[in-house]
């Protein structure tokens, strides 16, 4: 997904389907622990039960449902 900048709408319809719309619900906003990236909490009612999904936000803007990898210190040289 790098360089695609879709919507959370666009990548939780398709994860869970424009046809359950009117049941989906975002549960929980919030950011990491150390504030390293923002999160969003997902929940889709099913006849079956709930689904929840967290979609995590990237540097690029895209939302994806793993985790952005950590920042590592980066040693530069003069030139």
């Amino acid at each position: 997904m790098i360089g695609q900048q879709k919507s959370l709408r666009r990548v939780v319809e398709s994860w869970l389907g424009t046809h359950d719309a009117e049941h989906l619900r975002v549960t929980r906003s919030s950011h990491t622990r150390r504030k390293l990236c923002r999160y969003v909490l997902v929940e889709a009612a099913h006849q079956e039960g709930t689904l929840a999904i967290v979609f995590f936000r990237h540097a690029d803007g895209s939302w994806c449902v793993f985790p952005p990898a950590p920042r590592r210190p980066v040693m530069g040289g003069a030139v």
